[in-house]
């Protein structure tokens, strides 16, 4: 029942975020808010009732895992508007929150995890900080599209229906290199976490693993990403372009163990 109470919040949220952007009414955006926060919060009293009572990270199954997903998401999303309150963007997150959380019903069963791996501290640093740099990395591409957007209808003097409802250019760049700083960080403490973690349970810190091996790849181009913006200069369509392409490298490093086997393999289990 909870879960459908906050898909329901999270859905009704989206409504209202796609009203401001037809209608451009703040109201629209204060109610969809409202819902979407109270989303957030049902999600997260289940997430964190469930971790209380168990000890266990909710990520057993494929289900859970793309819940955790969508709570991540929507967890940085609330955060990073608080700072930029850049309303349109909520017309692009809830949708995708809305489309995770749907995706996860359709999968069901056991827990395909022994319960004792997902215990501990390192466990529970890991998975967290891995996720809430994802979703500072989805954050970031979704930004990114809306810069692409904003920007091509400057150049072609398009000052219509899009243009008017976003926001500046400097104002998105500031945001998506905002979500990255952020996201680099967290996605390095997760690994560094997985690591100790690997060597406590494994008795090594590195096993080849796909998502090991793509995690690398994710951290080593996000890191020239930052390099490149912090000593090159990469501002404005660049920037998003490859904010847009390290949301394809995350996704392949999200799924890679649905076609190769590993320690993460039993994590995505359907």
């Amino acid at each position: 029942m909870l879960f459908v109470l906050a898909l329901s919040a999270y859905v009704t949220g989206f409504f209202g975020y796609l009203g401001y952007l037809v209608f451009h009414q703040e109201i629209y955006h204060k109610v969809g808010h409202y819902f979407f926060v109270l989303g957030l919060g049902i999600q997260t009293f289940v997430l964190l009732s469930s971790f209380m009572v168990t000890g266990i990270m909710p990520v057993e199954n494929l289900r859970e895992t793309l819940c955790f997903t969508a709570w991540a998401i929507a967890l940085i999303y609330v955060g990073f508007n608080l700072r930029f309150r850049l309303m349109v963007l909520g017309a692009f997150v809830a949708p995708l929150v809305c489309g995770i959380m749907i995706a996860s019903s359709l999968f069901s069963g056991p827990s395909a995890v022994s319960p004792d791996l997902l215990k501990g501290v390192w466990t529970f640093v890991h998975i967290t900080a891995i996720f809430l740099g994802d979703g500072a990395f989805i954050l970031a591409a979704c930004v990114g599209i809306i810069y692409l957007m904003q920007e091509r209808a400057i150049k072609k003097k398009q000052h219509g229906f899009i243009y008017h409802r976003l926001p500046s250019l400097e104002v998105l760049d500031k945001m998506g290199y905002a979500c990255v700083a952020f996201g680099f960080p967290m996605l390095t403490f997760g690994m560094i976490a997985g690591f100790i973690y690997a060597q406590s349970v494994w008795g090594k810190w590195w096993s080849w693993d796909p998502k090991e091996l793509w995690s690398v790849v994710t951290w080593l181009f996000y890191a020239a990403l930052l390099h490149e913006r912090l000593t090159v200069g990469w501002r404005g369509k660049r920037a998003a372009v490859m904010a847009i392409i390290g949301l394809a490298v995350v996704l392949i490093t999200f799924g890679v163990n649905f076609f190769l086997l590993g320690h993460h393999t039993q994590f995505t289990k359907f």
